[in-house]
Parts: structure tokens; sequence; C-alpha cells
């Protein structure tokens, strides 16, 4: 169950500051250099990540099968054999399924009665260049199929000539236009040049309302990487210190090993604690990730790793 709905805060950019890049670069890489987490204890942590996991699809050539299929493997995300080896009461399960509009009411249908719930991009994914009136009504017509998250596109032209209050006036528009979706605002960190225009943009995001914030579409020529999430872990702190309102934060693209996974938990523990490991707070946007993590689960239970072919396909 996704936290509560963040309320919106009056736009204040006297609380941006500038970010050191070689100093955040060094923190983030201390952080996976430190610590080594083995045996049970990273079975642990990689079902975890499963809870947390908004498994994904975003392709050009996705089709209702396709999308079904995914469903399926977020209700079992691993195999009985597994599932039995760990001593787990039941089937862990994923923290959403991520489609586009046009499948939303697919992946609803193929999810009732799990509880598990269904996100959908919206406003012009992956670039957001359309008009605002029409990302408006995207969003509206996932909510109408079913969504219950919504993950938005920023204007990135508005971080890049420093057009904040046409940014924080759009994302407000989105999060009413969600209605009673939660609303993760993608700040595309890769297309916006530099940790400061990454830290305003989290704080800008936050105060119109977002109830998430993600790095990436997975669309840019870089995506989510440890600085960046380093620095939107800050802005999700310094913003709860200062409105005592909490949001949630969403790495996703590029990760695809059960490394990522570790990684990234181990983030949000040293940085935000462990409140934000659990699915209310905290999402992996991935799918490939999911096979790696059911391998080295495998190698658990059973001390060697099965072929590719063993485990079904996210």
């Amino acid at each position: 169950m996704i936290h509560p709905h963040n309320s919106a805060t009056p736009l204040d950019i006297a609380v941006f500051h500038s970010v050191n890049r070689p100093a955040t670069e060094r923190r983030a890489a201390s952080l996976i250099a430190r610590r080594s987490i083995k045996g049970a204890y990273q079975a642990a942590w990689l079902l975890n990540a499963i809870a947390c996991m908004d498994l994904t699809t975003l392709a050009g050539d996705d089709t209702p099968d396709r999308v079904r299929r995914l469903c399926a493997k977020a209700r079992r995300p691993l195999a009985d054999h597994i599932v039995a080896g760990l001593g787990l009461a039941d089937m862990p399960r994923t923290g959403a399924v991520c489609v586009y509009p046009t499948m939303v009411a697919t992946a609803v249908a193929a999810l009732n009665g799990t509880g598990i719930p269904v996100a959908s991009v919206a406003t012009g994914f992956p670039a957001g260049l359309m008009p605002l009136d029409l990302r408006l009504a995207e969003i509206r017509y996932a909510v109408g199929q079913g969504a219950q998250e919504i993950d938005i596109v920023i204007t990135r032209a508005h971080v890049l000539g420093g057009h904040w209050s046409a940014l924080y006036d759009e994302i407000a528009a989105m999060k009413d236009a969600c209605g009673p979706a939660h609303m993760k605002a993608i700040l595309a960190t890769g297309d916006l040049a530099t940790l400061s225009n990454v830290y305003a943009a989290s704080r800008i995001a936050m105060q119109a309302g977002a109830d998430f914030i993600k790095t990436s579409t997975g669309k840019e020529g870089v995506n989510a990487t440890l600085p960046v999430g380093l620095t939107m872990c800050r802005a999700i702190r310094d913003h709860h210190a200062a409105t005592g309102h909490i949001v949630g934060f969403k790495p996703a693209g590029g990760m695809k090993t059960a490394k990522d996974a570790l990684n990234w938990q181990m983030l949000m523990r040293e940085e935000l604690g462990r409140d934000w490991l659990r699915p209310g707070l905290f999402r992996l946007g991935a799918s490939s990730m999911l096979a790696d993590i059911e391998r080295q689960l495998e190698h658990h239970v059973t001390g060697r790793y099965a072929a590719s072919h063993r485990h079904a396909l996210a």
C-alpha cells in the first residue's frame, strides 16, 4: 500500500542549493563499498526488493498478452520450489505493475483480487512534449481505466531555463488531474545537466504535491545512478524536515542485477532510514532485474545457479 497522499505547499525557491558533484559521487561510491550482504541476510533484502518492484513493460510492441504475462509474473514472481526452500508461508508479490494507458484495463483485469496496484505512465511519456491539456486528458483517461498510480513526466525545459513557477504550476495541475491516484513525478535526471538542477526539480515536484519523485523514464541516455539517487533522497529528507510531509522515491532505468537492488536499498537505508524500505515509500522501476533476483535466490536455496530458461520471463 502506498503512503497517504503528499500535500502541496507554496512554491519556495529559497530552499534550493548547489550540489557538489565530486563529494556526492564519493559518498555514493562509499555506500556500496562499505557494505557486503551475504547468505540469509542477502535473501531477505532481495525478497524486499521484489515487494518494492514496479514490474514494468513500456515497449512500442506491447500487447495485451504480454501485459497479462507480466501480471502473472507479478502475482507469482518466484518459482514454487524457491518459495518452499526459503520457508515462506505465502508467495511474495511485486509492488505494482506499470504499463501504458491503453494497457491499464488489461492489467487491472489480470490483477483483479490480488491487491497489486496498476501504475500507468502518462503526460506524453517519455518526452512530455505535448500540450498541457492533452497531457492532463491522458492522466484522466488512465485513472478512468483503473490506474491507481500515475507516473508523469515533467517539461525538462522548465528546469534547464530556470522557469520554476511554470514547473510548479504544471506539476500541480497534473496532481489535480490524478484525483484519487497517487502521482510519481519523473524528473528525467539524465536530461537535467547538473545535480543542482536535480535537487531543485525534486524540491519543486514535492512542493507541487508529488507523492513520489522518480529518477528516469528509462529512455534517456543516462538513467538511474546512485549520485542522482543520493541527491534526490537528500531533497526528500530536506522537504520532510521543512514541511513534515513524507514523499517516496523511485529509481528507474538501467537497473538489471540483484546487486543493483541491494545497492539501491542500501542507499535508502543509509540516507532515509528503515521507513523508506517498504513499497509505500520506495519502488524499483525494473523488469529484467527480477530474473537475476530469482536466479540468486535459487542459488541460495539449492547451492547452484539455474539456466535462465527455467525461470518465467517478466
